[in-house]
């Protein structure tokens, strides 16, 4: 377990994953056991959205790659690159077309293996402030390599009637429940803010959207996303894709405001 601190903040991280962020003793992330969903934060890459019906393929530049919901990433390790009192850095590896089983086989998914075509490495750095946490998220790898990018945190929620707000609108705990599996779109925002226990402010930058995700009334997914998967047949995924320049490295930040 890595622990970050500061006075009236701790953040837990457990092989990379966020499981808990104390404010002033409010614990704002989802625990695991509870009710709703068995993490409590994934990354969402290089795909975004389910595969079932595309028999888990994916269209890249360089031909068919298997993918299962929500892409391969997952199913890697972290290595712990750097600790201190307030600041963590994460890596994960893949080489091109190296099969990774997958967690899913046979129980959920018709797809016992999965591949990309291209090497990337990708790291997750936490850094606690005295505003809040920052989360970073840097992908290194081929020029002209496809890829999504979603961040998938499960907050805590301790109100009776806690609200979701954007620039434009208020969204209930169930409105969110009542879209299902599917996710409800937040297009073209990149900062939200979750009333509940504490107002907390979700700032993006890099992302250009979010999507809301829940079945049950004590947490929600709030996930800033480069694309919502579900605005195309599964067939068609490879049209959200964003890529990398050569040479480059792409970066992507989630800010959590607690207040």
């Amino acid at each position: 377990m890595t622990i970050l601190t500061l006075p009236k903040q701790q953040v837990r991280i457990d092989q990379g994953e966020l499981v808990g962020y104390l404010v002033d003793g409010h614990e704002l992330i989802h625990q695991k056991g509870n009710p709703g969903w068995r993490n409590s934060d994934t990354e969402m890459f290089p795909i975004i959205g389910p595969t079932n019906e595309a028999d888990f393929k994916v269209k890249t530049p360089r031909g068919e790659a298997f993918q299962d919901q929500h892409g391969l990433l997952r199913e890697l390790e972290y290595e712990l690159l750097e600790s201190t009192e307030t600041k963590a850095v994460f890596e994960k590896r893949y080489q091109a077309n190296t099969p990774i089983k997958n967690s899913k086989y046979p129980g959920k998914s018709a797809a016992p293996e999965l591949f990309w075509p291209y090497d990337f490495n990708f790291k997750k750095a936490y850094h606690l402030k005295e505003d809040g946490l920052e989360i970073c998220f840097e992908i290194e790898g081929e020029d002209g390599m496809p890829f999504m990018l979603g961040y998938h945190p499960a907050f805590n929620l301790a109100t009776e009637h806690p609200i979701i707000k954007t620039h434009e609108k208020e969204i209930s705990i169930p409105e969110v429940m009542a879209v299902g599996s599917r996710a409800l779109q937040v297009p073209k925002e990149s900062s939200i803010i979750l009333n509940d226990q504490l107002e907390l402010t979700i700032k993006t930058e890099g992302f250009e959207h979010f999507m809301l995700w829940t079945e049950v009334p004590n947490m929600v997914c709030i996930e800033p996303i480069t694309f919502y998967p579900y605005a195309v047949e599964q067939a068609n995924l490879d049209t959200g894709f964003s890529y990398l320049e050569g040479g480059t490295v792409k970066r992507f930040k989630v800010f959590i405001y607690p207040i």
